[in-house]
This record gives structure tokens, sequence and C-alpha cells, in this order.
């Protein structure tokens, strides 16, 4: 087939969610970044779905939709506010979800020339959409505070100084990151705006997490940011329901004109009317404080349990927000691993899907408390501990 250069190329990649296993019936999944069936608005959405055809009857279906599509975008910079974090309508682009976002945002940006700075290890889905545009990937490590932003500046010192080219963006989860469950300090934030300033490059901010936190909430980077440098994404995905893929887009009104060039009518206009009506019709701070309750307990119990349960091969990292319990197990390859363990019915994801050298991922995996029930958690991470402890003694 004749494709273009930039499509050959993307095919030379593994193809999209190879990372996610087919998991056999009744098998605890630890594995899925999904919000607790419990605690999606199903009634309330169902209400909402009523109220808007009730009121409106066809007009949301059509292409051009409902005068909702507008009202989203007020409530969403209303949202933000909250957050301190002020835009106004042409500096916001919804989206179909904040894969949809990222991929905009490396569509403008990228091409095979182009340098993208990610962490190590990032966001699975980010690293297949980043690698459809450029194999000009450079890996900046990450610890238990997040990206190593001094790391970050031994880098782009070194360019510098060889007079290299410097990176386009730098892609970040600041806040409850996906897969380590770690979150970058206020100096480490500040330290990377002020990289950003003085190398010249934008960041990509997602935060698909940040208002998942359990203690203290921290300031985004585009809530810090004086020079227009950061490109905010956000999702409603994680906070009440990823099926109805509403994303967004905060940055210059430069640049969202620039995307929006792209995104052309790629809309949901009967989805995002939905998402518009349950906004105005539920109080979202009580909704907050709920998911914030539940899902600490839940990382509580994952913790309690692998505390009870692991041996001292394994460690963890303690997440203070979020979906996720970021794991190492010494000397035990994690993807060769995942077979035993869904055959004793507990699913996770190996940590190579989550490196750009998937063997940088070998001894690490990622399990989610975010889905499971509090009884599967205790189950699942036994049976685990369990097959470790076993794997451990052919050490």
């Amino acid at each position: 087939m004749n494709y273009s250069k930039h499509i050959t190329h993307a095919l030379q990649n593994d193809p999209p969610g190879e990372w996610m296993p087919t998991l056999p019936d009744q098998c605890i999944r630890l594995s899925s970044g999904f919000p607790s069936k419990e605690l999606v608005p199903v009634k309330e959405i169902n209400k909402a779905t009523s109220k808007l055809l009730d009121e409106e009857q066809d007009l949301p279906l059509h292409y051009l939709g409902t005068p909702k599509l507008d009202a989203i975008k007020e409530q969403l910079i209303h949202r933000l506010e909250k957050r301190d974090l002020r835009a106004n309508s042409n500096q916001l682009l919804v989206t179909a979800g904040a894969c949809q976002a990222i991929d905009l945002i490396a569509r403008i940006f990228l091409d095979e020339e182009t340098l993208v700075v990610v962490e190590d290890p990032t966001y699975m889905e980010a690293l297949e959409i980043f690698r459809n545009y450029t194999n000009r990937l450079i890996c900046i490590p990450v610890d238990e505070k997040g990206l190593r932003t001094d790391k970050l500046e031994e880098f782009l010192e070194m360019r510098q100084s060889q007079g290299q080219s410097l990176p386009r963006f730098v892609y970040t989860i600041p806040t409850f990151q996906n897969p380590t469950g770690t979150t970058m300090p206020l100096a480490r934030r500040r330290h990377l705006l002020a990289l950003a300033s003085h190398y010249d490059f934008h960041i990509l901010e997602d935060d698909a997490y940040g208002e998942l936190y359990f203690n203290k909430e921290l300031p985004t980077l585009k809530s810090l940011d004086k020079e227009n440098r950061v490109l905010y994404v956000g999702s409603l995905s994680k906070v009440v329901a990823p099926g109805l893929r509403i994303g967004y887009i905060v940055a210059t009104e430069e640049l969202i004109t620039s995307l929006y060039w792209f995104k052309k009518d790629l809309d949901h206009p009967f989805t995002q009317a939905i998402m518009s009506t349950y906004l105005a019709n539920n109080d979202q701070q009580t909704h907050l404080e709920i998911l914030r309750k539940a899902y600490m307990q839940k990382r509580d119990c994952m913790i309690k349990s692998l505390n009870e349960h692991m041996p001292s091969i394994v460690h963890w990292i303690v997440p203070e927000g979020g979906y996720f319990v970021w794991v190492e197990v010494q000397g035990i390859d994690t993807n060769q691993l995942l077979q035993d363990a869904l055959d004793r019915g507990v699913a996770y994801l190996p940590g190579r899907y989550f490196f750009l050298n998937p063997n940088n991922g070998k001894h690490y995996l990622r399990l989610s408390f975010s889905y499971a029930s509090m009884e599967e958690i205790e189950t699942g991470v036994k049976l685990l501990a369990d097959l470790i402890k076993e794997k451990k003694q052919n050490l």
C-alpha cells in the first residue's frame, strides 16, 4: 500500500492497545485504570439524557448540536477557576477525551525532525501517539517525587553546549502520575517552568487525575505559568464517565485556533450536551468529595494488603491521589509473570509498556485500585504475592 511516509513510519510501531491483556472470566482487574463501577453516576446521567431530549428534542442529535456546546465550555472554565486556572472561551477547546487532545497537540507540534521529552516511565497511550509523529523521543527519569528536573536541566545544558536542537515540548503528568502515582512538588514545578523559559520550550501538562487528591491539592503547572508555555490537558473521564469522551485543552487563543483547524467538526455534540446537562444539575463539589474518600479507602486497602502479603523483594510508591500504585519486583520479569497471574485470577499491567525502552520496565508493574472492590483488591494482591513468593524461591 502506498501510504505517506508519515503513516508508513507510524505503522512500524506496535499496534494501539497492545498493552491491554486478554482477561479470563472472573479475573480480578487490578490492571484497569477505570472509575469504580459504583462511582459512575449512572442514574444522574440517565436523568440528564432524558431531560436533554425532553427539552431540546432532536437538536442535540444534529451536526451543529445545541447551545450546550457553548455551555459546557463555560462550565469547564468555571470548574478550572476553582483551581486558580483562568481561561476564556477562546482559550479552551473541548475534545473527544484527553487522547484526542494529546494527538491534536502532537499533530501541530511534531514532525520527523522534532525532539520531544517524556517522563520515564510515562502514560503508554501518549507514547503511542508521539511515536506516530516522531522517533526523536528523549526520556528523563521519574523518582518518588515525579520528573527529575535536575536531570532534565543536565540534558538541556548538554544539548545547548553541543549546538544540538532542543525539545519542542516536555510531556509531563505532574500530579498522580500514570503509572507511578507520584506527584511533583512545588519546587520542581517552578524549576520546570524556569527551564521552559530559559531553553524556550513548551510544556504539555496532562492533568487527568489532578482533582482526585486525598490530602492537599497542589497548583497546576498552568496556574503557575506566567509566559503561556503550558498547554494544559484535562479530562472528565476519571471523575465522571470515560465513555462520554470529554477532554479539553487550555492554551493561548492562537494555539487553540490552530488546534481547532485540525480538529474540524470531530465533536461529539450529543455526549457533550449530556455532560453539560449533567454538570448543570448535579453538585460537582460533593461528587468529587465522595470520589476522593472512596479512592483513598481503596488506596489504603491496597497498601495494607501489599504490606501484609508481599515479600521483601517487592517495593512500591504510596500515591497521594489518583488511581495507581507502582510496584518494583526485584529479580522477576513481570511480563513473563503475567500469564501465571492471569491463570490464578488476577491481572496487572507489566511495566514494559510504560517505557520507551521496554527492558527498563522489566521488574515493574502497575496496580490499579480504582476499579476493583476492596474485597477484590485484598484477594488479588494476595494471589499476586503468593505467586511472587513461589517465583522468588527459584531465583
